[in-house]
């Protein structure tokens, strides 16, 4: 009985055939160093970026906030379909008087102690 479920999955494909993904070429990576004693803060931060990134152009993936472990880290990731489509959001964000305003609420209360960019691309096939 288990060789005949063991036969009747080996017969199962996995060349299954995905929709296209959307043409997005970069992801930059954005890891926080936080002061772990404003972690609330920076979550009140990271939760305007929720609206205020994909309404500049950004295709947010998300914010990820401390658990277990390490109580200062923190990461976002958001995508563009180029560095063109990055510096157009930067560009709007700048623009933007309540992207403004977050900024000006992290550097008022001082909670990101550093923060780092990485630009990366997906592996494919």
């Amino acid at each position: 009985m288990i060789t005949e479920a063991f036969t009747s999955i080996k017969r199962l494909s996995c060349n299954i055939q995905k929709p296209p993904e959307a043409a997005v070429a970069i992801t930059v990576f954005i890891r926080y160093q936080l002061d772990p004693f404003k972690r609330a803060m920076f979550e009140e931060y990271a939760r305007r970026w929720l609206t205020l990134i994909p309404k500049c152009g950004g295709d947010l993936q998300g914010y990820w906030m401390p658990h277990e472990g390490t109580n200062n880290i923190a990461f976002a990731l958001v995508s563009f379909e180029n560095l063109a489509g990055y510096e157009t959001y930067r560009a709007r964000l700048r623009a933007d008087k309540d992207s403004m305003a977050n900024f000006a609420f992290a550097e008022e209360n001082k909670f990101i102690l550093a923060e780092e960019r990485a630009f990366l691309r997906k592996v494919t096939l």
